[in-house]
């Protein structure tokens, strides 16, 4: 599917699925964390695949959490944090705090993956009627740009465009809790939810 093509309604409409599962992700944030999380409106991009490389921020050092979306329409989800929101997030779940990412902050990161990514997944299926089931959650410490891009480039998304479901995550102060999350669909998932929403 030639992503640059999606016509302003099906993109209001994936806009729509996408603020579904994220409001539930953020809701799931919010309770594991024990403090309110809100979120900016969902954002379909369609961008060109070599501005991941020189895009803002795409050579700070982040945290990401992907998990790998199975069945129906799958794709991959991917959570990144910025370095410093990371190591605040596992002291906040842990009590301790590590100048490197060990073993058991890993742990806890893929764990908060897992829980928001099923959140997400949940509230998509019982808008589409898809089944959609979470693979085990991998953690990479690295450039934002290599994450991105190894997440489009698993995702089999390997033409000029890529899309992605954009939300960032913000705290009760309305300081940025810099935390970004992506749904990210296979060739062919997109497809098929535009065909169940009655848009394609």
């Amino acid at each position: 599917m030639d992503y640059s093509k999606l016509t302003p309604m099906q993109l209001d409409v994936l806009s729509e699925v996408s603020n579904i599962g994220a409001g539930n992700a953020a809701t799931a944030l919010s309770q594991l964390l024990n403090r309110k999380i809100d979120m900016t409106a969902p954002q379909v991009n369609v961008i060109p695949f070599e501005t991941i490389f020189t895009g803002i921020g795409s050579e700070e050092i982040a945290a990401g959490v992907m998990v790998r979306v199975l069945g129906d329409a799958p794709g991959n989800i991917l959570f990144v944090f910025e370095q410093e929101t990371a190591f605040n997030v596992i002291e906040a779940l842990t009590g301790s705090r590590n100048k490197e990412l060990n073993e058991f902050g890993a742990s806890v990161l893929c764990e908060i993956g897992n829980i928001i990514s099923s959140s997400y997944m949940n509230a998509i299926s019982k808008f589409t009627g898809l089944l959609l089931t979470p693979s085990v959650p991998a953690v990479s410490f690295d450039m934002v740009g290599a994450i991105l891009s190894t997440s489009f480039i698993e995702s089999g998304q390997f033409d000029d465009n890529v899309l992605d479901f954009e939300t960032e995550f913000l705290q009760d102060d309305s300081t940025k809790l810099s935390g970004h999350f992506y749904y990210i669909p296979m060739p062919g998932s997109l497809e098929k939810i535009l065909n169940i929403l009655g848009v394609n």
